[in-house]
């Protein structure tokens, strides 16, 4: 398994999701908003804004949450302007680093985000630097739970999916970005609510990390995710689950 699957799957279990629900909320309106910024408020007309829409729905955001973000992105609500940017990086034991950011200050998130890959071990790479090693997807991890795998695996294969893995304690799906839409339908069809359903940077091939590196990603991750402007991070590290584990008690 990947170490972001990990690193989600666990901690999803501890809790960590719901005691940083006000940080998801922030992150999927900005998403709402930029996403009806750039191709207007008509989900059936917006692929990008349909998938946030869902994003929202799975989340217990409020209708009128999601509505005024949309209003917002088109204009007819007063709100902050946010830009996205894409930084790459190197984290501690040279594991590499996608950090998705929505910001309406594009100079003090650079700064902010420079200032803490440095004092936790890592430095800012340039354009192209990482992002070759990794590779857009959509992405699902399934707590077994409860969860029939033949009917699991043959909704997700019929809506498009590419791979279903058995990840011991979840199931793991990928698909095509275009296929992903159809694939988180299909699964919530089925009364399943995935751990982790997102369009995902994987990485091509990953890097296995222990000890003093691991301990020191694993908090960078936290505090990367932790910051204000910061969407999502992405990395190539892969750790064994009890490490992770310890490192979130």
């Amino acid at each position: 398994m990947s170490g972001h699957s990990k690193w989600a799957s666990i901690k999803h279990k501890k809790g960590a999701a719901d005691a940083k629900r006000g940080k998801l909320f922030t992150r999927i309106i900005k998403e709402l908003t930029v996403a009806a910024r750039a191709a207007g408020g008509d989900p059936d007309s917006n692929p990008r804004l349909r998938t946030v829409i869902a994003d929202a729905k799975a989340a217990n955001m409020p209708a009128e949450n999601i509505k005024r973000a949309i209003r917002r992105g088109t204009g007819e609500e007063p709100g902050i302007s946010y830009e996205e940017v894409t930084y790459e990086a190197y984290g501690p034991g040279g594991a590499a680093l996608i950090i998705e950011v929505m910001t309406d200050n594009t100079n003090r998130a650079v700064g902010e985000i420079r200032h803490l890959l440095s004092k936790h071990g890592g430095s800012l790479g340039t354009t192209n630097s990482v992002a070759w090693m990794f590779a857009k997807r959509g992405h699902l991890v399934i707590d077994k739970n409860g969860v029939n795998e033949e009917m699991l695996m043959a909704a997700a294969i019929d809506a498009g999916a590419d791979d279903f893995f058995d990840e011991v304690e979840s199931w793991e799906i990928v698909t095509d970005p275009e296929a992903y839409e159809a694939v988180s339908v299909a699964v919530r069809a089925l009364g399943v609510e995935p751990v982790s359903a997102q369009l995902a940077m994987l990485p091509q091939n990953y890097l296995k990390l222990e000890g003093s590196a691991a301990r020191q990603i694993l908090k960078l991750m936290e505090i990367l995710e932790d910051h204000d402007d910061v969407q999502r991070v992405w990395s190539n590290f892969d750790i064994e689950a009890e490490e992770i584990e310890a490192s979130l008690a």
